[in-house]
């Protein structure tokens, strides 16, 4: 395992490749782009878990921090730009041409939650991807645009951005929020009492998930495109490469049940399967054994036929 870096446009992406046991760069490899959940980094369950866990199985494997995010570059901090995480993946394709060891014909992606839905509208446009597979995948602008699910929730949204970035312009400091409660008790304070939020809180607020890279911080003014976005956009037409879903069955506000099943309904793809983890939930899927295994018995097979 080892760091790098490439490009997008001029900021410095960094990820970790990882390599096969007894790995030997004369020989040609498959390898899998993995990338992280909304808010996360790759040393948390893209690289650590998911991208370790194939290496393992013989692929390449790259996770890469999101542009703006982690130990990448990109300024101002903290964005999450739509239009810029799925041009990510398309410079981590190029990256990984530029390797004699990877075999051009034999490039996947993943993609963990939000980094799944991500994953998913890359590949529609990124046709070095030859297959995709999606863990918990949500569909980002759909959660953005759909707010507290009330009828104006979105536009209530754009209003504070439009009000913010006026507020900006004008000379006031930027808008730093979180994704999520800094802990359980101020989560319980919120009442907040949904299982993707308590679960998330507890990932990544702890010892569990906790990583210097993902400091749930998000710029607020940022926030349009994102609301705009709908990563399952012309699915219907443009995704065709072989697709592996894995959801959980225990649904929470993130959606990624939903998103699951809307996806494996709308993707063109002639293979694609669905398979959902019993008795698990969004965040089981990140880092515990049982359901981990349990994606990666039919992922890792998955890769194996298709790349």
């Amino acid at each position: 395992m080892k760091t790098v870096t490439f490009k997008n446009k001029h900021i410095d992406i960094s990820a970790t490749i990882r390599y096969p046991k007894d790995f030997d760069e004369n020989k040609s490899y498959a390898a899998i782009v993995c990338a992280h959940p909304i808010s996360s980094c790759k040393e948390q369950t893209s690289g650590t878990i998911y991208g370790e866990k194939l290496s393992e199985a013989g692929f390449i494997t790259l996770a890469f921090d999101a542009s703006y995010q982690g130990a990448s570059g990109g300024e101002p901090r903290f964005l999450e730009d739509p239009a810029t995480r799925v041009e990510d993946f398309r410079c981590a394709a190029d990256y990984l041409s530029t390797l004699d060891y990877v075999n051009q014909d034999r490039i996947g992606v993943l993609g963990i939650c939000g980094g799944g839905g991500y994953a998913v509208n890359a590949a529609m446009t990124e046709r070095r991807f030859k297959a995709v597979a999606s863990v918990v995948g949500v569909n980002y602008g759909r959660l953005m645009h759909e707010g507290d699910q009330s009828a104006d929730a979105a536009i209530k949204t754009l209003e504070a951005i439009a009000a913010q970035r006026t507020a900006e312009a004008r000379g006031a400091d930027a808008l730093i929020t979180s994704y999520i409660p800094n802990s359980q008790q101020q989560r319980e304070q919120s009442g907040l009492h949904d299982i993707d939020i308590r679960e998330a809180v507890d990932y990544y607020t702890t010892a569990r998930g906790q990583a210097t890279g993902s400091p749930n911080k998000l710029r607020f003014s940022s926030l349009a495109a994102a609301v705009g976005f709908d990563a399952f956009h012309l699915a219907d037409h443009l995704l065709t490469q072989p697709l592996q879903i894995v959801i959980a069955d225990i649904p929470g506000s993130f959606g990624s049940y939903r998103d699951g099943y809307e996806l494996f309904n709308k993707a063109a793809s002639k293979e694609k399967n669905l398979f959902i983890v019993k008795g698990a939930s969004h965040y089981d899927l990140y880092d515990q054994p049982g359901p981990v295994a349990q994606a990666l018995e039919k992922i890792i097979p998955f890769f194996q036929k298709h790349l």
